[in-house]
């Protein structure tokens, strides 16, 4: 599997969310289950089910945080090269089929928001892989599941 690049930011905002499932939600669940066990019968005891599912729930999001962090590298976007689009950058695409233009901020996982002005994009993303290493008027068309993208760069802030 490849590594991907991350910030520093988003590596300690993984961390702190690890950090709190384990440390505060986990601990929370464990006396929950300890609870629901107290009072009697666990085969008709919804609460000590319910419990037990959250605790699996929550395992389970803690093994994929440090999965993610497992495949990432804290990248410097300031060591990036400059004029080419890389990890870190916020590039000013035009759609070539309706003439819209779009902004993505390149970033690694736990980083991206699809809300923004500027969207943030996972690196690993198709749109991102077909972006990457293009230049300021760089024409690229990128495969995506719904069809093929046709781009031309416009800008490129580092």
């Amino acid at each position: 599997m490849d590594r991907h690049p991350i910030s520093q930011e988003g590596y300690d905002k993984l961390r702190e969310e690890i950090r709190f499932l384990e440390n505060e939600r986990m601990p929370e669940i464990v006396q929950g289950i300890a609870d629901a066990r107290a009072e009697g019968d666990l085969k008709e005891n919804t609460e000590y089910h319910a419990q037990r599912e959250a605790q699996g729930m929550t395992q389970a999001k803690i093994n994929q945080l440090k999965t993610k962090l497992a495949n990432c590298y804290i990248a410097d976007k300031s060591t990036m090269p400059k004029g080419v689009v890389t990890f870190g950058s916020v590039v000013t695409v035009k759609n070539l089929d309706d003439g819209l233009e779009e902004k993505y901020e390149f970033v690694g996982p736990g980083e991206e928001d699809y809300l923004t002005e500027v969207m943030k994009i996972l690196t690993s993303s198709p749109l991102a892989v077909g972006l990457l290493n293009k230049k300021v008027g760089d024409k690229v068309e990128v495969e995506v599941p719904s069809g093929t993208l046709r781009f031309e760069i416009v800008q490129i802030d580092d």
